[in-house]
């Protein structure tokens, strides 16, 4: 248990990114194509090939998921990254043809203060080299996807965080946290997490004793959207799957206020990777809220801050992580 999302054996993530563009990508795969599904809540999303995760569809497999930055010039890292895999001879076989199966969603991080500026979409290249740089301790904080990311009141980024249900089944979750709204209640210390916080995994501050009535922080622009990732070694169908994505949502709403506005393209991946009976439905539901909800704090608490940054890290306002590793 190192509270990451490659806690569900043989899962593995990469980061790729840009400090000078204030982007990136992340990617997720395994040994073996693994069940997914998706699900969709906020208003203004960005995707490639999330239709064949619907449990009509043909296709129930996937090679890998990307989440990247860039808007819809972004949907660009899942070509790197089905290249990547085709090189490999790895995807789904048609009549002796590979096609890597790599749905993907973006967040927007046009407007981070990057240096957006490129003759050549760069983020081909970006999915093709976290691919590569895939493994079963990936970062925390201002990387891959999460690496230019930004909430109303601080820096976002990448969170995980992973939990074991009392039949062994692990469930775990991803997250690349650009939400329009804070994960923290006012200027903090304190986060909507809170309730749901494992030791002091982002500060052990605790819950707010008042929460604040009125209008929340939001962002003045179009920079918004959270994407999450959870996992789980039980067995599931592509139906199942989709519930889990359903119930992971609950943990946006626990940990980001607001969420799934008209302005976010909040949207939630569910894997199934290992051979568990599942035994438990609504544990595991409640469990994907729980780890979503962790991993979204955790984002924050660990982002760095980098040159030319237009908001301040939550470490600078309330003092650096105990722990800047998986903790």
């Amino acid at each position: 248990m190192r509270n990451l999302l490659t806690d569900v054996a043989g899962l593995l993530v990469g980061h790729a990114h840009d400090t000078r563009l204030k982007s990136g990508v992340t990617v997720v795969t395994a040994d073996t194509p693994f069940v997914c599904g998706v699900h969709v809540m906020g208003g203004a999303p960005g995707t490639r090939e999330t239709d064949l995760l619907a449990p009509d569809k043909l296709v129930e497999r996937v090679d890998a998921l990307v989440l990247s930055g860039g808007s819809a010039l972004g949907l660009d890292a899942a070509s790197g990254v089905a290249n990547a895999l085709r090189s490999q001879g790895r995807g789904f076989d048609v009549g002796g043809q590979r096609v890597p199966i790599v749905p993907a969603a973006i967040l927007f991080d046009l407007l981070n203060g990057g240096d957006k500026d490129w003759t050549e979409n760069p983020y081909a290249a970006l999915g093709a080299a976290a691919l590569l740089a895939a493994d079963d301790a990936p970062g925390l904080g201002s990387v891959g996807a999460g690496c230019g990311a930004t909430t109303a009141t601080f820096k976002g980024g990448i969170g995980q965080a992973s939990t074991m249900l009392e039949d062994g089944t692990m469930v775990a979750a991803l997250v690349a946290v650009n939400a329009l709204g804070s994960a923290v209640v006012g200027d903090g210390p304190q986060f909507w997490a809170a309730p749901w916080e494992n030791g002091d995994e982002y500060g052990g501050h605790g819950p707010a004793l008042r929460y604040p009535a009125g209008r929340p922080a939001m962002k003045g622009d179009g920079r918004h959207t959270t994407l999450g990732i959870v996992a789980t070694d039980a067995a599931l169908t592509q139906a199942q799957a989709t519930r889990l994505a359903i119930s992971a949502h609950d943990g946006f709403a626990r940990a980001l206020v607001p969420s799934h506005t008209p302005m976010d393209g909040d949207l939630v991946f569910a894997l199934s990777h290992g051979r568990r009976p599942m035994t438990d439905a609504a544990g595991m539901g409640h469990a994907a809220a729980t780890v979503t909800a962790r991993a979204i704090a955790r984002a924050i608490w660990h982002a760095t801050a980098a040159p030319g940054d237009l908001v301040p890290t939550y470490a600078a306002r309330h003092g650096p992580p105990r722990n800047a590793s998986a903790d």
